[in-house]
């Protein structure tokens, strides 16, 4: 069994949704079993997490109007998509239901809360999922509509639980014994109070992902905008290629830092079920792209990317840096707040690290400040080089620091990861870095 997964640019309108049809229904694929994961239509997200923060914002006329004008837009697709009298029907009907209970969850009278965003937020993919499914109808293609509510689940601290999805996504698959085509909402999920719930923004790959290695499948399909994940940031850098091959390591160092086809936590389900991720442009399906699976085509530089919104935390301590048990002090405070680090380095007197969650920086400099003097530095970017066994080789480093003896580099992080290279520098730089390095490297 095969797992595709559509963004939301590729079921981003009618036609888009008329082309995914024919991606799935290829000579090749017709007579395999296979679950396709949409995300919702591309713009529809953003206009519900920018609904939620209306309500929460007590705006109501505003919500009212950008509620109206989604559902205009849902409303021409009708149009473009069905030809006949009955489905044009059933799906007005569709989104008559979704859209009155979006209303309903708008209501003035009645408090907006983090239960009613979640469930606002997981309209996209239920109204894209089910509208393709009366397109298949209408199209005679036999297929089945999943609800991912009833398999996909998260645990009280956020993480899937892959058992959970194992044992109740072959429940669901074993009611339609016969059936090849399935069709599924990605992102979605309930979690551990049995509460309609996400995955967070990107989810959808995720989602696929989950579901592949719940059904150990053949290979999961990622299909995007784009050809496979390119050497570089193409929208930064005019030069770019895409990579034919990478390991399941190496993307995930370069989903992490900043490469956007891609969500960070996809590789993990894949590669623990050693399930190859083939990464697809929908708009050109006769492109190889990028395929990630447990080793790499060579040890090489493969890519770059960047990571931004970067705070960089310098923490002074001459009492007691050398200390035992500061850095295990130092590392509590943030535990304690839930705020991940990126990169770290450390001298006799400083430790440096970076951030990209400040939500709790205050509260953090705080705790610090009591048994240290602490700077802060923000709009930075991380830039991180990634290839296979780099630290393992003579040259590598000198090619990447001789292309940026111009750039101001805050921090390098360098031998914690064979297949990273990290430095800091200023956002204002990134756009010179990376083109720097494109031609260093790459010779682009």
């Amino acid at each position: 069994m095969k797992v595709l997964k559509f963004g939301g640019t590729s079921v981003g309108s009618a036609e888009r949704m008329k082309g995914v049809n024919e991606l799935i229904n290829t000579e090749e694929l017709k007579s395999q079993q296979r679950i396709i994961v949409l995300s919702a239509m591309s713009g529809t997200t953003n206009n519900l997490v920018h609904i939620s923060e209306l309500l929460y914002a007590k705006n109501y006329p505003q919500a009212a109007l950008v509620i109206t004008e989604m559902e205009l837009k849902y409303r021409k697709v009708i149009g473009e998509l069905y030809q006949t009298d009955e489905i044009k029907e059933k799906v007005s009907h569709l989104l008559d239901t979704h859209f009155g209970h979006i209303r309903t969850l708008a209501k003035e009278k009645e408090r907006f809360s983090s239960l009613k965003e979640r469930i606002l937020l997981a309209k996209g993919e239920q109204l894209s999922t089910a509208m393709f499914q009366y397109f298949l109808e209408e199209n005679k293609v036999k297929s089945v509509l999943l609800d991912a509510l009833e398999f996909m689940r998260i645990d009280e601290n956020n993480e899937p639980e892959l058992d959970f999805i194992s044992e109740n996504l072959k429940i669901e698959l074993e009611k339609y014994p016969d059936n090849l085509l399935f069709i599924t909402q990605g992102y979605i999920c309930k979690n551990s109070f049995g509460e309609t719930d996400n995955l967070k923004r990107g989810g959808s790959d995720y989602s696929a992902s989950l579901i592949g290695a719940a059904i150990y499948a053949d290979e999961i399909q990622i299909w995007t905008d784009i050809d496979g994940m390119h050497n570089n940031d193409p929208r930064v850098v005019d030069k770019t290629v895409p990579i034919a091959e990478l390991s399941f390591d190496e993307a995930a160092e370069l989903a992490y830092f900043g490469a956007k086809i891609l969500h960070p936590s996809t590789i993990t389900p894949a590669k623990a079920r050693n399930i190859p991720v083939r990464l697809l442009n929908t708009m050109a399906p006769e492109m190889k792209g990028t395929v990630i699976a447990s080793k790499s085509a060579s040890s090489d530089i493969k890519a770059i990317a960047a990571k931004d919104n970067i705070t960089m935390v310098n923490i002074r301590s001459t009492r007691m840096l050398l200390a035992y048990g500061f850095l295990r002090t130092l590392f509590a405070v943030f535990e304690k707040y839930k705020t991940p680090i990126d990169m770290i380095t450390t001298s006799e007197i400083c430790v440096s690290v970076t951030i990209d969650n400040t939500t709790n920086l205050d509260k953090i400099i705080a705790e610090l400040g009591e048994f240290s003097s602490v700077e802060i530095t923000d709009n930075q970017s991380i830039i991180c080089v990634v290839g296979d066994s780099m630290g393992e080789h003579i040259g590598y480093a000198n090619k990447i620091f001789s292309s940026l003896e111009h750039v101001l580099i805050k921090m390098i992080s360098y031998g914690g990861s064979k297949n990273n290279v990290s430095i800091l520098i200023d956002s204002k730089d990134k756009k010179d870095t990376l083109q720097a390095l494109n031609k260093g490297l790459f010779n682009l």
